[in-house]
């Protein structure tokens, strides 16, 4: 069983940056699949990024790709994900999962373990 809290969100201006960051209980974080989906009103939950549990494999969004970077701390049971030069478009919660079995790193479906999200506004 895995509980994730998400952190790190705000109001930025376009352009800007922002650091979101997902604690982990769980002594089996360290072999978890981690992501980031995120979803805007009125729209479906998309993918955003993901991590293998060694942190040596990443995938990204092509909307995101090249403006953020996720990352992960296996000592402190912690994932990260760095966002820069943010878009309104990128105006969305941000929600962290996980699970210890993953494929298909990009599925929503893939994940068993779910924090409860994180708001994230980029202004004009």
């Amino acid at each position: 069983q895995v509980q994730l809290v998400e952190s790190g969100g705000g109001l930025v201006q376009a352009g800007g940056s922002l650091s979101l960051s997902c604690a982990a209980s769980g002594r089996t974080f360290g072999s978890y699949a981690m992501a980031w989906f995120r979803q805007a009103p009125g729209k479906e939950r998309e993918f955003v990024a993901a991590i293998s549990w060694s942190g040596g494999t990443t995938y990204y969004a092509d909307s995101v790709k090249g403006r953020f970077t996720i990352s992960r701390d296996n000592a402190k049971n912690r994932v990260h994900l760095e966002m820069n030069n943010l878009k309104p478009e990128d105006t969305a919660v941000y929600y962290c999962a996980a699970d210890g079995s993953v494929r298909h790193p990009r599925a929503e479906w893939e994940y068993d373990y779910w924090g409860q999200g994180t708001q994230v506004t980029v202004s004009e």
